[in-house]
């Protein structure tokens, strides 16, 4: 057994998916670096029942199962298991967090706990970690989403967590801003002069953000049909995804810098207008050449949940006036994709009688991570009959120019930030509120004007009236 220590990481939900697939390898591979100090305790909390080497034995098969072969050190993944603890705890019964207290013991050195659970279990998981001295002012609370469906239950999370833990306590977990390339943007913006002279409403034309998938429920049937793709991407990723693209430029980076020049633009969202989004909900279709199934049929009921959704969003600022920023995210769509565009206005005057392309800018945040700038050039020849331009790329794949670099999952980031107390990539409750407010605008109107949910073929790219909502303003989706 390692070094007994009181430091201590408590994960909840340590028996679930995300600990499965994410969490577990996330710590091996900041154990396997020496970058989480040694005898650091990793104890796991769930309502499953079982002891310390029925945890052990949880994650070695879930270690086996989802870290890349070249990541298995047996000496190493030994060493890691040897630190893995659990306490069985039924989070709704305040009477077992004193259990859960002896279990750590002594936490004056410092106690990180991850929180994931269902909206209905943080205010009593909460009340219980109060009640058994786990909440005092050596305690982090990283809190993983949902929280809360609308901006009345998030205030009463929020509420319920701000009775016990002050605000540098908390941090709110978006497993976006963990990614490489969602940091790289705020490099790419911020140390190169090349671009921010053009980063405004006099240089660009309009802004894409895609999120799509093409996989259906899996798993998350209950989940997913109690809030859609509005409240499960749109709200937390997208929003995100948006505030660092279009935010001012901090005065520092640090955590209060960078989190109130995100709060600035997502306060300065216009309300969104019924003609300026659309509602999908995948039919059975083909995606990689496979039939499946409609979301109905998945579900096992009708449904008017949607799984698509599109938003012509503008933020009412200096900086962006008359900029759109059009934003999709969707199920069952013809690939996947995580992607900011940035097209550029065409130049004032053409001088060469071809048509010319606008430049963009690609920042592919998954599955391949790449910046590309998108620029005209002229075609080899001897141009007898005019010069001929082509538009081709300039690529910098983060892949290849770091190929030497480890490659870090997004929970890799936030978990050592959580543990080191780092806020940067965390995010703020008066940011959850802004985001949550203008979803819920979002929502009235569908309610309001009772949208209709439109079927799109599964494998596509969503209903038609999408592609419409940029054909009609002269401008196309980055398909």
């Amino acid at each position: 057994m390692a070094e007994a220590s009181c430091s201590a990481l408590l994960l909840f939900g340590a028996t679930g998916d995300l600990s499965r697939r994410m969490l577990l390898p996330s710590l091996y591979a900041l154990h396997e670096d020496g970058l989480i100090e040694p005898g650091l305790r990793i104890v796991g909390t769930a309502r499953s029942e079982h002891d310390d080497a029925d945890f052990r034995d949880f994650a070695k098969a879930a270690l086996d199962e989802f870290l890349p072969a070249d990541r298995k050190d047996e000496t190493k993944l030994a060493s890691f298991l040897e630190w893995l603890e659990y306490q069985t705890l039924d989070a709704s019964d305040i009477a077992g967090f004193a259990g859960l207290a002896e279990k750590l013991g002594d936490t004056s050195c410092g106690l990180s706990i991850f929180l994931s659970t269902a909206p209905a279990l943080f205010e009593p998981t909460i009340a219980g970690l109060k009640s058994a001295g786990l909440a005092h002012e050596g305690v982090r609370i990283g809190l993983e989403k949902p929280l809360g469906n609308d901006l009345a239950s998030s205030n009463r999370i929020n509420d319920a967590v701000a009775a016990a833990f002050a605000e540098n306590q908390i941090f709110r977990i978006d497993h976006y801003l963990g990614k490489e390339t969602v940091q790289n943007l705020m490099a790419l913006r911020f140390a190169n002069m090349m671009f921010e002279p053009l980063w405004n409403s006099a240089g660009i034309d309009h802004i894409q953000i895609t999120v799509s998938e093409t996989v259906g429920l899996e798993g998350r049937k209950g989940f997913y049909d109690d809030t859609g793709a509005l409240r499960d991407m749109v709200q937390n990723h997208m929003l995100q995804l948006l505030a660092l693209t279009a935010m001012e430029p901090p005065v520092d980076f640090d955590a209060t810098a960078i989190r109130d020049e995100k709060v600035k633009v997502l306060r300065a969202l216009r309300p969104v207008k019924a003609d300026e989004m659309v509602r999908g909900q995948y039919r059975a279709g083909a995606v990689k050449g496979e039939s499946v199934k409609g979301y109905e049929d998945d579900l096992g009921q009708p449904s008017e949940t949607e799984t698509f959704v599109a938003i012509k969003a503008h933020v009412e600022n200096w900086r962006w006036q008359g900029v759109p920023f059009y934003l999709r995210t969707g199920k069952r769509l013809g690939e996947r994709r995580s992607e900011i565009v940035v097209e550029f206005k065409q130049v004032p005057h053409n001088i060469f009688g071809s048509r010319l392309r606008a430049n963009r800018l690609v920042i592919r945040l998954q599955p391949e991570e790449y910046v590309r700038l998108q620029v005209m050039a002229k075609e080899p020849g001897l141009d007898r009959g005019g010069i001929v331009l082509r538009e081709v790329n300039l690529d910098l794949s983060l892949t290849t120019a770091f190929a030497k670099a480890r490659r870090r999952i997004a929970y890799e980031r936030l978990l050592l930030d959580l543990i080191e107390g780092q806020q940067t990539l965390f995010v703020r409750r008066d940011e959850v509120e802004a985001q949550w407010r203008w979803v819920d605008g979002i929502r009235k109107v569908w309610a309001t004007e009772s949208m209709e949910v439109k079927g799109y073929s599964a494998g596509s790219w969503g209903p038609n009236a999408a592609i419409a909502l940029t054909e009609r303003d002269g401008r196309s989706w980055n398909d």
